[in-house]
């Protein structure tokens, strides 16, 4: 991590955690938004109006917080409005790194090495954890936003007519609904395989793969008969849902001891993933070696490195 705008402490999973040994995750620190006429949107300052080719997005393709950007900038049609850099798969000392692993991308405006350089590139003294994704304003030269749940909320709305307007992934009639689903999922799903990919005690451990199936239990039972999770049309509890699942069978059941069982045993969950997964503006963003190599390359949980041969993908396309 950074303390004082300098690399200090070699990258860990365990951002921090409570005298239980419970996984805690660090709160994001740049909370500006992008707004049609750049006013202050919910959190943070103002400056940052909706512009064509002024922001770029720096995402890991492992990593479902950055890919659900992602995927809504897709959905959105912002390709050509906002601009992307890739890091490489691996998390090593100094965690997200650019490169030449295939499908990566170099540092396009600095020439920078790291993404931690980002940080400091915003603010010189920035004391704190480097994660992505990090939305990033060419004119100011300064982070926008490094919290997705804010990213995929400005890209939905905040662009205006430089963004296909024909999807509304957050519609007003369905908002309250999509905000309880999302808080669910978010405790007990998202987040909830960290908890036990990352407990550092047995108890802590259990009680959130607990949480984490009782929430696939929650889903099987949610989905039956339904296409979406909200309404009859894709909304970004959709998007949420999704980055977790896809990457569930891959890398959480193995990995982060979610051992259990697979989505693919919850029938009506697996017909949705693949359902959304059919969407190309999805699949596109879905790397499963990028998946892979991330996440067994964490030597924390696995220090040999070894990464699996399985599973079989081949039943998304069945």
């Amino acid at each position: 991590m950074l303390i004082d705008g300098k690399w200090s402490k070699d990258f860990h999973p365990v951002q921090a955690s409570d005298d239980d040994g419970r996984f805690l995750r660090q709160s994001s620190q740049f909370r500006h938004w992008i707004t049609l006429d750049g006013s202050a949107g919910p959190t943070g300052g103002a400056g940052f109006v909706a512009e064509a080719d002024r922001y770029h997005l720096y995402v890991a393709l492992i990593c479902p917080w950055a890919s659900r950007t992602l995927m809504v900038r897709k959905l959105k049609k912002l390709e050509d409005v906002v601009s992307v850099s890739v890091v490489e798969p691996f998390l090593g000392r100094q965690c997200w790194a650019f490169g030449d692993y295939p499908g990566s991308d170099h540092e396009p405006f600095y020439g920078y090495q790291y993404v931690h350089q980002l940080y400091t590139h915003a603010v010189a003294d920035y004391t704190g954890q480097v994660t992505v994704p990090v939305l990033w304003d060419k004119k100011k030269q300064t982070i926008v936003n490094n919290e997705s749940a804010d990213i995929i909320r400005m890209l939905n709305s905040g662009f205006g007519e430089l963004a296909d307007n024909t999807i509304d992934l957050y519609p007003e009639s369905l908002r309250a609904e999509i905000d309880c689903i999302n808080d669910y999922l978010y405790d007990r799903f998202n987040n909830g395989v960290y908890q036990a990919g990352f407990a550092t005690h047995q108890q802590a451990y259990e009680e959130a793969v607990d949480k984490v199936f009782e929430s696939l239990a929650y889903l099987e039972k949610h989905l039956q008969g339904r296409t979406f999770l909200v309404g009859e049309q894709l909304t970004e509890s959709d998007v949420r849902a999704f980055v977790t699942l896809i990457r569930f069978d891959v890398a959480y059941y193995g990995l982060f001891k979610t051992n259990i069982a697979q989505v693919r045993d919850y029938p009506n969950v697996f017909a949705y993933m693949k359902r959304l997964f059919a969407y190309p503006e999805i699949s596109a963003t879905v790397n499963f070696t990028h998946i892979k190599q991330g996440y067994y390359s964490i030597k924390a949980i696995n220090p040999l490195g070894i990464v699996p041969e399985g599973p079989d993908l081949s039943y998304l396309t069945q």
